[in-house]
């Protein structure tokens, strides 16, 4: 089957809203094994929200809206559906009852046009709303099937999963699933050209490149009667990836570096320990954010100026004065002086040039380095992240970060 997901409201189109609900539906559908190939945004105008459906349904065999349930004069989704269907509007009985009790419940008295709720195509399936006033509902005809649901996200989702989802989990027949691989260190093109002749080959699972910011991810996709058979079939692709790639592979589904680290970090019992610089404490704020967090860090420190790092950290005011704040040496001695203090596992130091002033043509915007630290001794890795256009300080900020994480978690598991 294939689907395609239609969002009506003129708030989304002007920007007003942020349409969530797009993102999940698309998620759902794939749980149960139904192709999205379409997704658009219409406003409140029943003539283009007609146009609209039209052009849906000659694609796909389900469209999901929604918006355009509620008690206003604007609110036309499900009469738009009923005149293309060339369906009869009929009153409800237990939706208007419903409607009436939760007005009751809320203490308010209920306006004549809230009875408009409670008015369906003549024989559709009707979800009740769990959430809030505005029942859902399905049309069918022809082959063809209209699904609606109310516009407030918190609505939407609790409909999706407690109603919608099992009424196409009964039609589909098989389900789609996906596991993604989260790497770290190498880039989308140089990964698609390793793996292309070998995701050229897959048919099912397929395999799929997101880019993200400074990372990749590697989505492996399965379609099978069950999501147990499924999962077989990805797992001999995932082994394959992981073995290939194990230097750059850090998580799976929906994993980030700090989950990925804290979680390295507490199943060895050991701890971390963090000096920053240019970051100004984004690394320990990252870390930090992950629950469980204080089992190993214990000490984080922003030592942005030379004084700071002289006096916190123990750097020597030569070693300042002849290779600067941002060299190699001094985030060594970052990561050192750091793990010292703390005592510490591993200590990590990060100096640099976040822009958009104090480059020069041997420093230029974008030079990191990161120092680490551990009972294995200490290294540093020099990072070149600018990109030469304006504004990218906070770019370079939280790459630089998520370097840093990776090294950390690379040394926490010995790959460097």
């Amino acid at each position: 089957m294939k689907a395609e997901i239609l969002c009506v409201g003129t708030e989304l189109l002007l920007g007003d809203i942020i349409n969530t609900n797009a993102a999940f539906i698309a998620k759902g559908l794939a749980d149960c094994g139904v192709g999205c190939y379409h997704q658009a945004v219409v406003g409140d105008n029943p003539g283009r929200l007609e146009e609209c459906l039209r052009a849906s349904l000659m694609r796909s065999d389900i469209v999901i809206t929604t918006g355009g349930l509620g008690p206003t004069y604007d609110d036309l989704t499900k009469e738009t559906v009923a005149k293309y269907f060339g369906c009869e509007m009929e009153l409800h009985e237990p939706s208007l009852e419903r409607l009436r009790e939760l007005f009751v419940k809320f203490g308010r008295p209920m306006t004549k046009n809230n009875e408009k709720q409670a008015f369906f195509p003549k024989d559709a399936t009707i979800f009740f709303n769990d959430r809030g006033t505005a029942p859902g509902l399905a049309v069918e005809q022809d082959g063809k099937t209209v699904i609606m649901m109310p516009g407030p996200p918190r609505e939407m989702t609790a409909m999706f999963d407690n109603h919608v989802k099992p009424y196409l989990q009964k039609r589909s027949g098989s389900t789609l699933v996906s596991h993604s691989i989260h790497m770290f260190g190498i880039g989308e093109s140089t990964l698609e050209s390793e793996l292309r002749d070998y995701m050229e080959s897959m048919q099912n699972p397929t395999i799929a490149p997101y880019a993200k910011e400074g990372e990749v991810l590697l989505r492996v996709t399965a379609s099978a009667p069950t999501t147990q058979e499924a999962d077989k079939l990805i797992a001999p692709v995932v082994a394959y990836i992981c073995k290939r790639y194990e230097k750059y592979v850090y998580g799976f589904d929906s994993a980030t570096l700090e989950n990925a680290l804290v979680a390295e970090l507490a199943s060895q019992g050991r701890t971390i320990a963090v000096a920053e610089s240019c970051t100004g404490g984004l690394m320990a704020k990252r870390i930090t954010d992950i629950a469980g967090s204080s089992k190993v860090i214990g000490m984080a420190i922003c030592t942005y100026s030379n004084d700071a790092k002289q006096a916190l950290l123990k750097i020597p005011s030569e070693t300042l004065e002849q290779h600067g704040a941002v060299s190699p040496q001094t985030a060594q001695l970052m990561a050192e002086g750091v793990r010292a203090l703390a005592g510490s596992d591993i200590g990590i130091g990060v100096t640099g040039i976040a822009g958009p002033g104090g480059g020069t043509a041997e420093k230029p915007v974008g030079l990191i380095y990161i120092g680490i630290s551990s009972a294995r001794g200490s290294r540093t890795v020099e990072l070149k992240l600018g990109r030469g256009y304006g504004g990218e300080r906070s770019f370079i900020r939280h790459l630089a970060s998520s370097s840093a994480l990776y090294q950390a978690l690379a040394e926490a598991r010995g790959q460097q």
